[in-house]
């Protein structure tokens, strides 16, 4: 059974052989991460990936004049840092904090030696990769063609799949940062969200109060992303306890 400090909370590596958990369980090290911490700049050397617990990490493209828009969120589910094992040595994004919390981080050396050398392991990252690679490309999709309370519903939903609860720590600001758009905007949508029923908003504070009716309002980007991942990678699910 996962219990609140162990590396078993991330999907990834509970869906991993006992075997294959075993031998990378020593080299796990719990790290807590902050609201907002950078973990990475895009082109700086990934030494290491992070497995988040109760986190969330949004990857960011950040342009020359220093404006951002998010690309994917990664959760329990998944893992910062899937360019080491695909032949890069760099971070593409950058990788900040977006829900304070838990990962567990491993030596980026040791990953891409049991990825070359263990094809359970192989077939799990690369299948999860692919699931990655669909949220990307259904975010840009999104962000160009949908209304920013279609994109905000989204963006709730796929937090909320990756916490352990209804709530969520997050200011408007930051919302607006990952989003790539105004911080008006943001408020406008939070308070037709919440005038709905939907959400509670408090200051840096958000409550899911009705899952359903987010899924209903929103467009058909959360539920493609949701179906590919359980397309995927079946085997994560129904969360595993060894």
């Amino acid at each position: 059974m996962a219990t609140r400090s162990s590396p078993l909370q991330n999907r990834l590596l509970a869906a991993l052989p006992p075997s294959e958990y075993a031998r990378l369980v020593p080299h796990l090290e719990e790290h807590p991460l902050a609201l907002g911490a950078v973990l990475y700049e895009s082109g700086s050397e990934l030494r290491h990936v992070y497995f988040p617990t109760d986190s969330i990490v949004s990857l960011l493209y950040v342009t020359q004049d220093g404006e951002s828009a998010e690309v994917s969120v990664v959760g329990n589910e998944g893992v910062i840092g899937v360019a080491l094992f695909m032949g890069g040595e760099t971070m593409p994004n950058r990788a900040v904090v977006q829900s304070a919390g838990t990962a567990y981080r491993l030596p980026g050396r040791l990953l891409k030696q049991e990825f070359h050398g263990n094809i359970q392991l192989q077939d799990l990252l690369l299948r999860y990769t692919q699931a990655l690679l669909t949220q990307m490309s259904q975010t840009a999709v999104c962000n160009r063609h949908h209304s920013l309370d279609q994109q905000l519903c989204r963006w709730l939903l796929l937090s909320r799949d990756r916490l352990p609860s209804d709530d969520l720590f997050m200011t408007q600001e930051l919302i607006a940062n990952m989003l790539g758009v105004r911080r008006e905007g943001v408020t406008t949508a939070a308070h037709k969200l919440q005038e709905a029923g939907l959400i509670k908003y408090r200051r840096g504070h958000i409550t899911v109060l009705d899952r359903q009716g987010l899924e209903a309002r929103t467009c058909e980007c959360y539920a493609v992303v949701k179906n590919e991942y359980e397309r995927l990678l079946p085997e994560m699910v129904h969360t595993h306890r060894r």
